[in-house]
């Protein structure tokens, strides 16, 4: 049990550290994550981490869902549904029929097993490529896209992955009745999903509690997922629903101390599952080696090369569907985009932790009791397709969105998001304002209350930039105010210290002053230069 503690309490000190490297060489935590993974495998005498599939698939991925659902925008969503359908759904099926042929035909698989390695590879990571997209400042519509694609893909693959295993195990599938069958999947995973985001809403308006609240918000995604999983459905679908729902309908339901302490909290809880989740993923190459060593199925040359042709034929097919789509106009709306967007769209197609988790989740033997089929040869396949597309087109990335423009696209888009932030900003305070004169007209308000109140809503209109040029004298004042809150907290400290200041009052003025040195960071974000 020490030893475990101890190697849990590495791992975290290998997070930080790859953490803080990340901000000094400008590389995706995930790359690094999983490059330090690796390598930690293969110190002698570590012992060795088994990911057990059950976790990936019942405990991580289901938070990791949920938060990306809330974070995204329902209306974005909706706007983009097409593209996001056609890469979520359409794509994966498509890359599934084409590694399938592959195996099949240049490998000697059976076409079942093709289909099953095929539903594993398929689905892009979630987390991975939406994080690189983001720090390269890509368009906005294009991350929505991405980021929309990651939420639902993991679906299809996986209702794909259960069909395949269940026709290699049993030997029988039918077409129509698994066409049926993922139908009424979605459509029962949307409504149960909804349903779950509305309860989770009510209760919470009524607990008005936040640390009830923060317990149903993380109580929430389990609840969407594990019953679909148990009645074999995804649960994917269903915590999307309930994410998406209450992105769109939480801001009125939800109390501001909730959502103040929700931030930090859930912020924190993606950090630390994803980063263990990419460390534990790099950490399976000792596991993948001594199988690979023990292996009957094929020889490590054979495998190799079967990880190659599966990697080349993944990205291919990613390639073909995305310009085939683009280019038929039956099957987008609008005008087709620039060939610079689907080409980014096509070439972020990292795979991740859920194809490493479906891999691991194959059973060892079919119905009739004998040994899996080319278990290990998937699971190679699969790590290494993994390995080159995180890895490989990740660390392309950087260079590549210089290379097509698509950085300078994403600053102008910004600076046209902030100065649409700022017009709601200052129509919010005049509102505000209006409001404060109908009050007072119609209630007995005493002078100085209304002075009070009225001073506070100046101090929010002078502190707001009313234009571009107005941001460098904002910048200004925010970092001297941050100056002199640094010097109050100074003056707390010494209060407290000869006892003129008890430590809950202290408590209670390092509250206020952190908050308003939040609301300074947050206007420092349009302050930033592009």
């Amino acid at each position: 049990m020490t030893a475990r503690i101890q190697t849990l309490f590495l791992l975290f000190t290998l997070l930080v550290a790859v953490d803080l490297g990340t901000q000094r060489l400008k590389v995706a935590r995930s790359i690094l994550l999983v490059i330090a993974g690796c390598a930690l495998a293969l110190v002698p005498g570590l012992p060795r981490f088994d990911l057990a599939p059950e976790l990936v698939l019942l405990v991580i991925l289901p938070p990791l869902i949920y938060t990306a659902g809330v974070a995204m925008s329902w209306r974005e969503f909706r706007l983009n549904l097409r593209p996001i359908a056609l890469l979520a759904v359409g794509c994966v099926v498509f890359t599934t029929w084409a590694v399938a042929a592959a195996a099949h035909w240049l490998l000697g698989m059976e076409w079942a097993l093709g289909f099953l390695l095929g539903a594993i590879v398929s689905p892009p990571d979630l987390v991975a490529p939406v994080a690189i997209a983001r720090r390269l400042r890509m368009p906005r519509r294009l991350l929505v896209v991405l980021e929309g694609e990651g939420l639902v893909n993991d679906a299809t693959a996986l209702i794909l992955y259960r069909f395949a295993v269940a026709a290699v195990s049993l030997g029988a599938f039918s077409l129509g009745e698994a066409v049926g069958m993922f139908a009424l999947i979605v459509a029962g995973e949307i409504v149960y999903g909804l349903a779950v985001g509305w309860v989770s809403l009510r209760v919470r308006r009524w607990a008005r509690n936040p640390r009830v609240e923060l317990t149903l918000s993380l109580m929430t995604p389990y609840a969407c997922f594990w019953l679909p999983q148990h009645l074999g459905g995804s649960g994917v679908i269903a915590t999307v629903a309930a994410g998406l729902y209450v992105s769109w309908k939480g801001p009125l339901l939800i109390s501001s101390s909730t959502r103040l302490q929700g931030v930090f909290f859930w912020n924190f809880i993606t950090f630390v599952v994803e980063g263990l989740v990419f460390l534990l993923m790099g950490l399976q190459m000792r596991t993948l080696v001594e199988r690979v060593s023990a292996s009957t199925d094929s020889s490590l040359t054979g495998m190799v090369a079967a990880a190659a042709l599966t990697t080349v034929i993944v990205i291919a097919a990613r390639f073909v569907w995305v310009f085939a789509v683009t280019d038929r106009p039956r099957l987008r709306r609008g005008p087709a985009p620039e060939w610079q967007t689907p080409f980014m769209i096509a070439f972020t197609g990292v795979r991740g932790v859920v194809s490493l988790a479906a891999a691991l989740a194959i059973p060892t033997a079919v119905a009739s009791g004998a040994p899996f089929p080319d278990r290990d040869l998937i699971l190679f396949v699969t790590f290494g397709v993994i390995i080159v597309t995180l890895v490989g087109q990740g660390l392309s990335l950087p260079p590549l969105v210089d290379r097509l423009g698509l950085a300078r696209s994403g600053v102008h888009e910004r600076r046209t998001e902030r100065t649409a932030e700022l017009a709601v900003r200052a129509a919010a305070l005049d509102t505000a304002d209006r409001r404060l004169e109908e009050i007072a007209a119609a209630r007995d308000i005493p002078a100085d209350v209304r002075t009070l109140v009225q001073s506070r809503q100046d101090h929010h209109n002078h502190q707001l930039p009313r234009s571009e040029d107005g941001l460098a004298a904002s910048a200004s004042s925010s970092a001297v105010r941050r100056e002199l809150i640094a010097a109050e907290r100074v003056l707390i400290y010494e209060r407290l210290r000869d006892g003129s200041l008890t430590d809950e009052a202290r408590r209670r003025i390092e509250r206020e002053l952190d908050l308003e040195e939040e609301i300074l960071g947050t206007l420092g974000e349009l302050e930033e230069p592009l």
